[in-house]
């Protein structure tokens, strides 16, 4: 991949899957989701300590060490024909959207606590779907 002076997140799912690829890096071709465990665990506590010391600077960089894990498990994923990193787009938008119909919708709630209580009962919906899918 030819340097940019501005990369996408399209660019890092290519890099991420030439990584993982025929002609790609060995370390990256054998990680599985479970080996990848402890560095999802690591990445997430580094992006967290960040926050707690109001480290923005250091807080970019751990994001995108976790967007990395996100992006290598969806990866994986896909090459086990489960599911792409379109999906988990894809789904955590129409979660976002179904969760926030005050925004997205015609929603009015006449308190923070009323929002929180449709929240919960949104969430309760999506796990009794869930639960009725299996």
């Amino acid at each position: 991949m030819e340097e940019k002076e501005t990369y996408t997140l399209k660019d890092l799912t290519e890099i991420v899957s030439d990584l993982r690829g025929e002609r790609g890096c060995p370390w990256d071709q054998k990680q599985t989701h479970e080996s990848l465990i402890s560095c999802m665990e690591e990445e997430c506590q580094e992006a967290v300590d960040a926050i707690r010391n109001q480290d923005m600077e250091n807080l970019q960089e751990e994001l995108g060490d976790v967007l990395l894990q996100v992006v290598m498990h969806a990866q994986i994923a896909a090459e086990e024909g489960v599911f792409s990193i379109h999906e988990v787009i894809d789904g955590i938008c129409r979660k976002m959207i179904r969760r926030h119909p005050h925004v997205f919708g015609n929603a009015v709630f006449s308190s923070e606590e009323e929002l929180k209580k449709n929240w919960r009962e949104i969430k309760e919906m999506e796990k009794q779907e869930r639960n009725h899918e299996e």
